[in-house]
């Protein structure tokens, strides 16, 4: 795809973007794109910059200097009402007046967007508070109040959704239905910008990855893309016939990098190599025969590559 038609799908554009307050510079130099329908994860230590980095793209603070551009316009101006009213946004800390119930909290938000009193009705039972909808705020727990939230973000089906932090408070299972409901909005064309410290939940359900140290954006790809850039080890279980672990090393040899080798029934070895040794040596595991009863190949997993990232690595 030609550079001028890659731009001109971005529904996100930051060039040279850089944030400051006072003398402590939050942000340095942040190039990034997206492109309509991507999910995008922001992740980094707290204090990285990705809550700012959010707002700049909200419209919600000004960058110091660098260009922001959301839906073709800035999102700063006062002529981006309409440009709002396609966005979604769910905040780290959901806050909501407690005297309000649940539905006079969503019919308020739904009068500032235009959206229609069924789309209420339909987001409440969407995210299981149809029958808490008359109570209280005050009365909701934590996980409650991040599904409100939750449904304020999706009021009007907007065209992008920030969501930051989103399924705190949430239980395993609350977490997956939000990450299922973010699914149905990307299925009608939706793009998604989250920011999250959980990397094991949002690894397999993003198109790229972000990660911001100290205000600096120091990687950003796909999970695939990330993984090339990065020296870390490719992990690679082997299943063999019971008692035969150790005659297996013993064939791999010294070059194989065995990590450990199971000593309680002596059926299982973990070996790690690169990324040019892993097809070679994939090749030499095939070829030892019937003795070899299972392979599981485990590249570097997100949280693994966060660290790496962190401990001061670049790409």
């Amino acid at each position: 795809m030609a550079e001028k038609e890659v731009r001109a799908n971005n529904i996100i554009s930051l060039e040279s973007v850089r944030k400051q307050y006072g003398k402590d510079t939050v942000l340095h130099d942040i190039n990034f794109n997206v492109q309509a329908g991507e999910s995008i994860v922001l992740v980094g230590h707290n204090g990285a910059g990705k809550t700012t980095l959010m707002k700049l793209m909200l419209g919600l603070t000004r960058p110091t200097s660098g260009t922001v551009e959301v839906l073709k316009g800035n999102p700063v101006l006062s002529t981006a009402v309409e440009q709002r009213l396609s966005l979604g946004y769910l905040p780290e800390s959901v806050a909501f007046y407690d005297a309000m119930t649940g539905r006079e909290v969503l019919s308020f938000y739904a009068a500032l967007k235009g959206a229609s009193q069924q789309e209420c009705s339909n987001l409440l039972e969407l995210v299981g508070l149809s029958d808490a909808s008359k109570r209280k705020v005050a009365t909701y727990s934590k996980g409650m109040r991040q599904r409100l939230g939750l449904a304020q973000a999706m009021l009007g089906d907007p065209q992008l959704l920030f969501l930051d932090e989103p399924t705190t408070g949430l239980d395993p299972l609350l977490r997956q239905h939000f990450y299922e409901l973010i699914d149905k909005q990307h299925k009608k064309g939706a793009t998604s910008i989250i920011s999250s410290h959980a990397l094991s939940e949002v690894e397999a359900r993003a198109n790229r990855f972000v990660i911001l140290k100290k205000g600096v954006l120091v990687a950003c790809g796909t999970l695939d893309e990330l993984y090339q850039q990065v020296s870390l080890p490719t992990r690679i279980n082997l299943k063999v016939q019971a008692g035969q672990a150790s005659v297996v090393a013993e064939r791999l040899g010294s070059d194989a990098r065995i990590q450990k080798v199971n000593e309680l029934d002596k059926d299982g070895l973990t070996l790690l190599c690169s990324k040019q040794e892993k097809m070679p040596l994939i090749r030499y595991i095939s070829n030892l025969g019937e003795v070899v009863q299972d392979m599981q190949v485990i590249p570097p997993r997100l949280d693994e590559i966060y660290s790496y990232f962190m401990s001061g690595a670049t790409a």
